[in-house]
């Protein structure tokens, strides 16, 4: 019998062949949720859904969109912050 925290069918099951011969059944970790916006709370497309370990062996390309708060905030929500920063800079400089 596994361990109480293993014992979920939620983790998938993978049989190993050990030294001696035999055989025994190892537990795969779930797959984490899908990655968040830090603003809107929404999916953020281009991010793997990989354990940590998983992901640190992928190259930096495929960790992360290549834009900035790439990985950390979806288009829509950079675009409007962009918007809006560039509003309150503008508003300074004309004063």
């Amino acid at each position: 019998m596994p361990r109480p925290a293993l014992r979920t069918r939620s983790r998938k099951r993978v049989s190993k062949a050990l030294p001696g011969g035999r055989t025994s059944i190892h537990f795969k970790r779930e797959i984490p949720g899908q990655a968040k916006c830090g603003v809107c709370g929404g999916p953020l497309a281009g991010i793997p859904r990989l354990l940590p370990s998983e992901i640190r062996r992928l190259n930096r390309s495929q960790r992360k969109v290549s834009r900035i708060y790439g990985g950390q905030v979806c288009p829509n929500c950079l675009k409007t912050a962009l918007k809006q920063a560039a509003r309150t800079l503008g508003a300074k400089i004309s004063s």
